[in-house]
């Protein structure tokens, strides 16, 4: 039986969250709203220090969020991903440890931590600038199949795309270690930069794929086709599809098979940070718990728009617990 059900594979960043009005982007932020795009540090301290207070913090990172959500759950999870070396990255470990995710596969650096600033506007949407740090020293040289050792799934950031070296290094690796896998498309971003390589591995080889309505329609360059359509077109490439349709609810095909996922219900949207990441977790552990697959987007569902009432990507202990037991409940 292997040690481990996921490992996550990721950056591991801090997040940090500042409520901004939309005048804020327009004036101080290039970029499309909604998007993530990499800076330095000192575009990075540019745009704090225009901030009226500080920003909070949140462990973060699209693989860690995930994979911080599902050790939630009740899956024995480890992760790989390059900490730096200093008090955020001290911090991070940490809390990654109290929720049961196993420390021992982070890798570190004599660097600052990666950090995320997210600028949530009024409409509860985020735009990421993110500066990598030591997480982007991460070379594929260090990526073995030793990594993924004992573990049954690996769940890949897209993210990495950006280093498509490094990707690949990590899909080689997880597929030789006996890993099913999957893959966040992450972004519209990622997408845009990395399609011909997508549908390479997508040749060579995944179990799941997770999109947004963005990154979908910019997976297939297809701005009319609606998303049932769309997620039957993503499996016909041999993966199961995933496709999130936010306040609509998602879609699930698999070979044939569609099936619709309803939305869970929300009472007041603060933030979307971390959503989509909640909701692959819910996924992830539906299936490896070898749930059906509308099951699967049901508990997904549940975790996907608990987070949206919550500011930062990670829901609240005392809410997480409720709906913990709300959510395994229905499955006895």
């Amino acid at each position: 039986m292997p040690a481990f059900d996921l490992i996550g594979v990721g950056s591991p960043i801090m997040d940090l969250l500042a409520r901004v009005p939309d005048e804020f982007l327009q004036r101080h932020v290039a970029g499309d709203k909604g998007g993530m795009v990499l800076v330095d540090d000192a575009e990075m301290a540019r745009i704090i220090g225009l901030l009226d207070a500080a920003p909070a913090q949140a462990t973060g990172g699209s693989a860690a969020n995930t994979t911080f959500n599902a050790a939630r759950l009740g899956l024995r999870t480890t992760f790989l991903g390059k900490l730096g070396h200093d008090a955020l990255a001290h911090r991070y470990r940490q809390t990654f440890a109290t929720a049961g995710v196993d420390p021992s596969r982070f890798k570190t650096a004599p660097l600052a931590n990666a950090r995320c600033l997210a600028l949530v506007t009024p409409d509860a949407q985020r735009t990421m600038r993110t500066c990598l740090g030591a997480a982007m020293t991460l070379a594929p040289a260090e990526i073995t199949a030793a990594d993924f050792a004992g573990c049954r799934h690996a769940h890949i950031e897209g993210y990495l795309a950006f280093n498509g070296a490094l990707a690949e290094s990590v899909l080689a690796a997880a597929r030789a270690s006996g890993c099913t896998t999957s893959l966040d498309l992450a972004s519209f971003e990622v997408v845009n930069a990395s399609r011909d390589w997508l549908f390479r591995q997508f040749k060579q080889g995944l179990d799941i794929v997770f999109a947004n309505e963005d990154e979908i329609r910019a997976l297939f360059q297809d701005q009319h086709t609606d998303f049932a359509a769309l997620a039957r077109k993503l499996a016909s490439h041999g993966v199961i599809a995933a496709v999130k349709v936010g306040k609509d609810g998602a879609w699930i095909a698999r070979e044939q098979a569609l099936h619709r996922i309803e939305p869970a219900a929300v009472s007041a949207v603060i933030d979307t940070n971390g959503a989509g990441d909640a909701w692959a977790a819910g996924f992830l552990f539906g299936y490896l718990r070898g749930w059906t697959l509308p099951a699967c987007g049901h508990i997904a569902s549940l975790l996907g728009a608990e987070t949206v009432m919550h500011m930062g990507p990670i829901i609240p202990e005392e809410p997480f617990a409720a709906l913990k037991s709300r959510a395994l409940a229905g499955q006895r």
